[in-house]
Parts: structure tokens; sequence; C-alpha cells
């Protein structure tokens, strides 16, 4: 693998809010074109990771490259412009506004192609189009997801940071999302997935990271990892 292929590396890092340590030490990689996903119970670090390398907590130790630059304790708007978008967990729309308000929101730095962008989003996510002057709180759950993933790519990100994706959602509505990020990963985005769901996230990835207390025990290829016995005990309920 080519250094140009590593899009985001993280290193060594470590974080804490207070006396509480929330990441050990935490190394990982994504590359270019990948699904990268995050697996870990609830309070195993996934949400402090991601929030780190979009810029919103300051690390303790460690480093953090995106396109071969350092990001580590780079404010997060600055974060956003250079190419990397975070989808919170929650979905983390703004239930008073409309659904096409929300969307130019997230391309508040890319003024000049949100025209184009709006097109493609509203393609990849019809109902969106047809909901477009709704307010968001009209929105069912899966929908509300839609837009918070929609505005994501109203950035133009080269790195889209998804935390939690199918929390609170019905099963039939959860496969839906994951086939869009399947999708979109295909169209050429690369992903680094946050998820509970530890099946659902693997068979759609390519590789992924096993947190626990903050640290990462176990990484590998996803099917490597399905086949992982401590893996299928902890996770997968087998």
């Amino acid at each position: 693998m080519a250094a140009s292929d590593v899009l985001l590396k993280v290193d060594g890092l470590s974080v804490s809010y207070g006396h509480v340590q929330a990441l050990r030490g935490v190394s990982l990689e994504v590359r270019t074109g990948e699904i990268v996903v995050l697996i870990g119970a609830n309070g195993a670090g996934k949400t402090s990771l991601l929030e780190t390398v979009l810029g919103i907590n300051r690390p303790d130790a460690g480093s953090i490259a995106f396109k071969g630059s350092s990001i580590a304790g780079m404010a997060a708007d600055r974060v956003v412009r250079g190419g990397i978008s975070l989808v919170p967990e929650g979905r983390g729309v703004f239930a008073a506004m409309s659904v096409i308000d929300n969307l130019l929101l997230g391309a508040h730095h890319n003024l000049s192609n949100a025209p184009a962008n709006l097109r493609r989003v509203f393609e990849w996510f019809p109902v969106l189009g047809e909901r477009k002057n709704q307010l968001a709180r009209t929105l069912s759950g899966g929908e509300r997801q839609m837009l918070a993933i929609g505005r994501s790519l109203m950035a133009a990100p080269s790195l889209i940071m998804i935390d939690e994706p199918s929390i609170g959602l019905a099963p039939i509505v959860v496969n839906t999302i994951f086939e869009i990020i399947v999708h979109l990963n295909r169209e050429g985005y690369t992903i680094l997935l946050s998820e509970q769901n530890a099946y659902k996230a693997l068979k759609c990835a390519h590789r992924g990271y096993v947190l626990e207390t903050g640290a990462v025990v176990l990484s590998g290829a996803c099917v490597e990892l399905l086949d992982d016995a401590g893996v299928r005990e902890a996770y997968l309920g087998a």
C-alpha cells in the first residue's frame, strides 16, 4: 500500500475529559475508498475518537494526519473545510428548520457548489426532494438520518464520519441506512463508521477496529473479525 492511499492516520491518540480518560493510545488508518468501522460497546470511545478527529476535542497525546498533513488540535470549522464531515449520533438535524435549509447549512463554506451538490443529494435521497419545504421535525427517524447524511454531503467531503447511524431505528430502516452507506462508498466516498450493530457494520465495511475502554484491542479485515471467536461472543451474540 502506498503512503498516498492513507487518507486518515491516527497514531497514539489519547484524550481525557478531566480525570476520565476517553482514549488510550489509539492508532488506526483509513485508506481512500474504504469503509472502516469502529465497533464497541457504549462508552468504548468511538464518539470521542470521531469528535477528536473533527477537532471538537483536543488530544492529550498522539497525532492525527489527514491527506498527509497534521490536523491534531485544529479548529473544527477548518477540519470541515479541509474535507472531513461528521454525521453525529442521534441525527442532529435542526427540527424547526426546513429540510432544504438544513441541507444548505451543510454547504455554508461551499456555497458556489451548493446547487450541484443539492441536486445530487436529491437524486440519492428522493424523499428529501419531495419534502424539501417541510420542517425537519415532521420527518421519520429514518428520513432524519437521510437528512443528516445529505447535509454532510453538501460539504463535498473527502471523508465522511458517521456516528451510530442505526441507533433508535426500526430494523427495516436500519437495512436501508446501511444500503445507503454502501451506495455512497461505491460512488467514491471514503467512510469511517461508528456502530454498535456490529454484524451490520462488519458486513458492509472493508476493515474494522474493536474499541474497549478507549483502546483498540483488535483490528483487521471485516471478514476476519466476523469469524473471530471473541468478537462473535462479545458483539454478535454467538
